[in-house]
């Protein structure tokens, strides 16, 4: 199994006390001979609709050679989960997180625009020190 991203526990004690259950941690996958490990699996039961929601988060930093470089990499792996999480759990929606300031550095600007623009990717804006999610993008 990968190592834990340094906010792997804010991000999952983000998610609890937003109302969700964690489920896996990690999320594993198998795809032929290869495993793969999301970092979290998390449900939430909507009551009023009786209906429970599932989701992956695979938590990123953002603490490498350059910023352009960790979205590089963050992106690929992004692309790579959300085609077999497609495949074995198709009801499970990918999630990235991020901490705010990553997300004001790179998602404020006119690249991060662009993607989010695109709809190919979602994202958990998060705090790591009080361990809150900012925002869901697009929302829940």
């Amino acid at each position: 199994m990968p190592a834990r991203d340094v906010y792997h526990d804010a991000v999952k004690q983000a998610l609890i006390q937003d109302g969700w259950t964690i489920t896996d941690d990690p999320l594993h996958l198998k795809w032929g001979r290869k495993d793969m490990y999301i970092d979290l699996g998390a449900s939430q039961l909507l009551a009023a609709q009786k209906e429970e929601r599932k989701i992956a988060v695979e938590v990123k930093t953002f603490r490498g050679r350059s910023e352009l470089d960790d979205l590089e990499k963050a992106l690929g792996q992004y692309v790579l989960y959300f085609d077999v999480l497609g495949e074995l759990q198709p009801e499970r929606l990918l999630y990235l997180a991020l901490p705010i300031w990553v997300y004001e550095s790179l998602f404020e600007e006119p690249l991060g625009q662009l993607l989010l623009r695109k709809k190919r990717l979602r994202l958990i804006v998060f705090e790591p020190t009080q361990e809150l999610i900012e925002q869901w993008i697009p929302s829940v």
